[in-house]
């Protein structure tokens, strides 16, 4: 096994091997692509770039399973008269040469007469990253709306997902940009600023996906991408100050901008720092110092990459003009020309992280210093773009070429053909053990679901026709009137979820709110996991493991009833799960770290009891994020017993592998053998989930981020876990309780059960 995992990592670093970055800010060419023109045969010019009809597409970028479509407006712009429509999710696909920051530009155009596009709804999505959620462009009629993003591409093949939304049946873009930044664009480290006002530092930042949201051009006028060395557009900021009586603009500076620093003609144009907002200084407010303030709307606590660019335009002698940056009016920086730069007109600019509040809302300002000569302020140019949160969603599945099993989807993505030779060598093993000692179940030995979903988890178990169990507690038994009324008859409104037994409804019984799950033809359980939680639930008790009501067999119903859980799935307070189209795909970690840890430690309490306080010891053999129920007070509770097994594991006879792929054994996986120690791993998937806030199973261009055991563990042998932790725990983790989670996490993943920790 250790052998087979050296390969692996071996395969991984070989299709890792970074491409050299061979160029320099300094001798950087705009290239001459990718620019799409999307659903044409024509290409277009303008601004300097060619766009490319998709129609002939080579092997250079591919355009997926869409249909192009002819614009209904041909007054519009050449480069909008046409569109490709994705009916079902699909992708653009863009051979990439040479890794590096990329600008990624979506360019989308609805007339008055497009009817379809103007009620399409619908996702896009790459790397990992969800660009645009629930999109639609329904008040953006006749006018173009451009989408800016830029992203870190370190693989061969770059793709692009259009998902359309359920109930809108369609996605669309009209022009598509995927061009190479100039080296060192985007800082990997900058100063993060918080609302409070403290600094610190972030690092990491060109890992980010960076959404524009805002590029001023400070006192100046509108620039196009005719005006920008690479195609961007500048707004002019009147519209953001708070107060435009406090600021005037400069007059433009006719002399072209001295390039003497960082800056150069590529981080903003010299329109930008030829133009600048001064505070306007007159009679009334001469004596009494005020801040020139802009204010801008931005997404409610999240990170964003602020940029602000100066060059003094305004000053007639050098070394006059001190003042201050102000953000969120409790940071302050200090800002002297002179000192920066040495000389006037010579442009320069400061980059910052900044944390955003529960208001939405960022005011970033300037102001004089008495210890200023001149006590003046300015600012040439201003830029705003949000860090997009991982969602490290599974990608909606491409259309299988046939009927193959979602097992086998998976294991193509993640192992090829090695993975498949392993599996076809464990499926003769089982065999030949059945032939040993027949068994009265079916051939096939994986039972469990292989592919990482969230409550939909389908199990493919055997069905049987047998009578319930004489050992089924008998005083859990209720009518199915007592059922059928505590739901209101089944009300499709009171359903809350859906899983492989069946659907979940809330409901009241007898005073107290409850979950009623109805088994239903097709979800794979059926009555011997009905059975197995019932005897198993009948059995225990404890304040981590979820209470059963009831259950209810009559007119060949199976239905069990169960302590309703205020606050849901463990998952559900980590991110959001993609199988439900009517969620947003941002990130959704709202859990403190001191919840989290309480959390997993209530989940350890109830397993710990299941392998040493009932009956003969129970395995839970499904231990995941979506089996960890949160009450009201946000106390754990393992719950979905329906693949338990009792009893003490018997070592001489295997059994057949169930669970959820992500979260296996892999010595459960390879030896047949179930132990305590297989819920043991499952439980460190879950504490890497819990400290990543990313699913076990991941459908990702990077292949070595696809399992995130193997990913964690990665990580944790460089010592450098605190990597791919949940931005939202970023700085708020005691470093010796992080170390502790850390160790902890790692012996629960050891390959070997006999060196896992008991629970």
């Amino acid at each position: 096994m250790e052998k087979l995992q050296n390969l692996l990592l071996l395969l991984q670093l070989l299709l890792l091997l970074p491409f050299s970055s061979a160029y320099t800010i300094l001798d950087y060419t705009p290239p001459n692509k990718y620019f799409i023109n999307c659903g044409s045969n024509s290409n277009v010019s303008g601004s300097g770039r060619d766009f490319v009809g998709d129609l002939n597409s080579g092997v250079s970028f591919f355009v997926g399973q869409s249909n192009p479509v002819p614009h209904a407006n041909p007054s519009s712009s050449q480069l909008y008269q046409s569109a490709r429509i994705y009916r079902r999710p699909s992708f653009y696909e863009f051979v990439i040469s040479e890794n590096g920051t990329y600008f990624v530009r979506l360019h989308f155009f609805v007339s008055s007469s497009d009817s379809n596009l103007a009620t399409a709804k619908f996702n896009v999505s790459t790397s990992g990253i969800w660009l645009l959620s629930n999109f639609t462009l329904k008040n953006s009629i006749s006018s173009p709306v451009i989408k800016e993003f830029l992203v870190t591409i370190n693989v061969k093949r770059f793709r692009i997902y259009f998902i359309p939304f359920q109930g809108s049946n369609l996605a669309f873009v009209n022009a598509i940009e995927v061009f190479l930044a100039p080296e060192d664009f985007i800082p990997d480290t900058a100063s993060r600023v918080t609302p409070a006002g403290s600094k610190i530092s972030f690092d990491g930042l060109r890992s980010q996906v960076l959404h524009t949201l805002f590029r001023i051009n400070v006192g100046g006028p509108t620039l196009t991408p005719a005006n920008d060395t690479l195609w961007r557009n500048w707004i002019p900021d009147d519209r953001f100050l708070l107060n435009p009586m406090a600021a005037r603009n400069n007059d433009f500076f006719s002399d072209s901008p001295k390039y003497i620093g960082e800056a150069t003609e590529y981080i903003a144009p010299d329109p930008v720092y030829s133009t600048a907002k001064e505070m306007n200084i007159n009679e009334s407010r001469q004596l009494n110092f005020f801040n020139v303030t802009w204010s801008f709307n931005v997404s409610k606590s999240s990170s964003h990459f602020v940029r602000v660019h100066f060059c003094d335009i305004i000053s007639v002698s050098l070394n006059v003009i001190i003042f201050d940056l102000y953000i969120y009016n409790k940071f302050s920086a200090r800002i002297n020309p002179y000192e920066k730069m040495g000389q006037l007109a010579a442009p320069f600019y400061y980059d910052f992280v900044v944390d955003s509040d529960e208001s939405g809302i960022m005011n970033i300002s300037i102001g004089p210093r008495s210890d200023s000569q001149n006590q003046t302020a300015f600012l040439n140019g201003l830029e705003i773009m949000e860090l997009m949160k991982k969602s490290n969603f599974v990608l909606w599945p491409e259309k299988p070429e046939s009927n193959r099993t979602s097992l086998f989807a998976i294991v193509g993505s993640i192992g090829g053909g090695l993975f498949v030779i392993i599996l076809v060598a464990i499926v003769l093993l089982s065999l030949k053990r059945r032939k040993a000692k027949p068994r009265q179940s079916s051939s096939w030995p994986f039972s469990g679901p292989f592919y990482a979903r969230s409550s939909s988890d389908n199990r493919m178990s055997e069905k049987t026709s047998n009578m319930l169990p004489s050992n089924l507690n008998l005083a859990l038994r209720l009518s199915y009137h007592e059922v059928e009324q505590s739901t209101k008859n089944f009300d499709s409104n009171l359903v809350i979820g859906e899983g492989g037994f069946g659907k979940v409804y809330q409901g009241m019984f007898r005073g107290m709110k409850v979950a009623v799950k109805r088994s239903e033809p097709g979800h794979g359980q059926g009555l011997l996991e009905f059975q197995t939680e019932i005897v198993v639930l009948s059995q225990i008790r404890h304040r981590h493991l979820v209470s059963l009501i009831g259950y209810c067999d009559e007119r060949f119903e199976m239905i069990l009833v169960y302590e309703f859980m205020e606050q849901g799935t463990l998952r559900d307070h980590l991110y959001y799960s993609t199988v439900d189209l009517e969620k947003s795909y941002s990130a959704r970690s709202e859990l403190s770290w001191k919840q989290r840890l309480e959390i997993c430690i209530g989940a350890a309490k109830g397993l710990n009891y299941l392998h040493t306080g009932a009956a003969g010891g129970i395995i839970h053999r499904d231990v995941k994020s979506t089996n960890i129920l949160l009450d009201e007070q946000f106390v754990a509770k393992v719950a979905d017993f329906g693949l338990s097994k009792s009893g003490i594991p018997d070592v001489e006879h295997s059994v057949d592998v169930k669970g959820t792929f992500g979260y296996l054994d892999p010595e459960y996986f390879m030896s047949l053998q179930l132990t305590d120690k297989s819920d043991v791993y499952s439980f460190g998937v879950v504490l890497l989930e819990v400290l990543c806030a990313r699913p076990a199973v991941i459908n990702s261009n990077r292949r070595e981020e696809v399992n995130l055991a193997e990913w964690g563990i990665h990580w944790l042998r460089k010592g450098q876990l605190d990597n791919i932790i949940d931005p939202m725990l970023v700085d708020t983790i005691n470093p010796n309780s992080f170390r502790k989670f850390a160790e902890t996490t790692e012996k629960c993943l050891k390959v070997y059960g006999s060196e896992r920790p008991i629970m």
